[in-house]
């Protein structure tokens, strides 16, 4: 049997799990960084979100129902909210709240600012939600949000229920009315998303297209037009959480065997240029850090973080 990949920080400067795919990449890698372990205990880390008022991060241990923080001037851990209703993505709204998906809660919250949480939502046509997975906010305050049943299929990242919808939905809450939209109705177990610098395009994970797809589509206002494949991943190859920088390169969550885990990022075109290579599968990560040039990466068991020499997309 395979031992599986240990934990070896780099002591040596360009780190070299830091692989360029593209001399385009070059840019993107600082050469006097490299991958720094934070935090090693969690079952299944997800979801991770930057507070840069608080100097923080929150991320997700899904089956051991909590989301830990992260503090950037002592590196401590601790527990943010725990039990979490198996809470899995996060993000902030464009007034700074927290957003969370819920495995257990089969929902869709909002952390208010007096510590109380709003249902965003919960439902659509008056069938329970599967388990939202994961969730953007948009410039006009609307929220995005995946929908598949992976919190639902057995008792270690929720409860095990029968599906009411199906599990190829994502859904749009209008910022302004809290009305809730189906905008796709045609992937497979979506699951990361994000949108472009300007808005004009959403990514979609499909995670159980045999292989493995990154979809795009074209945003118009409130709906999604001209589906077509961004990536057309390899077999083995998957694509977990992710998100986009300032140039418009998606920085994404990587797997499942030692050669692909870790992060893959790809330009606007569409071609790999670069990859971060981790001794374990990353789910999702986001950037962060005073000017957001500071990758968190959740992992597995473990959250890592590597500087790097772009920005993440403000809201993202």
């Amino acid at each position: 049997m395979t031992e599986p990949a240990r934990w070896q920080p780099s002591e040596r400067y360009p780190d070299p799990s830091i692989v360029a795919l593209d001399p385009s990449f070059r840019q993107y890698h600082l050469a006097l960084s490299a991958v720094e372990r934070l935090f090693h205990g969690t079952r299944w880390g997800e979801g991770p979100v930057w507070l840069g008022d608080a100097r923080c991060l929150l991320w997700s241990d899904i089956p051991n129902n909590r989301v830990l923080k992260w503090e950037e001037e002592t590196s401590a851990v601790s527990a943010w909210r725990k039990p979490s209703n198996n809470a899995n993505g996060h993000t902030r709204d464009r007034q700074g709240r927290i957003i969370a998906c819920e495995h257990l809660g089969r929902r869709v919250v909002r952390f208010e600012y007096d510590g109380s949480i709003t249902v965003l939502a919960d439902s659509y046509q008056g069938k329970r939600l599967n388990s939202p997975n994961d969730v953007v906010v948009k410039s006009d305050g609307s929220v995005w949000f995946t929908d598949p049943p992976f919190g639902i299929y057995s008792f270690y990242e929720g409860e095990r229920h029968t599906p009411e919808l199906p599990h190829t939905n994502v859904y749009r809450i209008d910022g302004a009315t809290g009305a809730i939209t189906l905008v796709a109705d045609d992937i497979d177990h979506p699951n990361g998303l994000a949108f472009s610098p300007d808005e004009s395009l959403l990514y979609i994970i499909e995670s159980r297209s045999e292989p493995r797809n990154i979809l795009v589509y074209d945003v118009d206002g409130a709906r999604l037009r001209n589906k077509r494949i961004f990536v057309a991943c390899q077999r083995g190859e998957t694509p977990d959480g992710f998100r986009v920088d300032v140039d418009g390169n998606l920085w994404c969550g990587w797997g499942m065997a030692p050669a692909f885990d870790g992060v893959r990022v790809f330009n606007a075109a569409g071609a790999p240029i670069g990859h971060i290579h981790l001794p374990e599968r990353c789910a999702n990560l986001c950037f962060g850090g005073r000017h957001r040039n500071r990758l968190f990466m959740a992992a597995a068991q473990s959250l890592y973080s590597l500087y790097v020499g772009t920005q993440g997309v403000a809201g993202g």
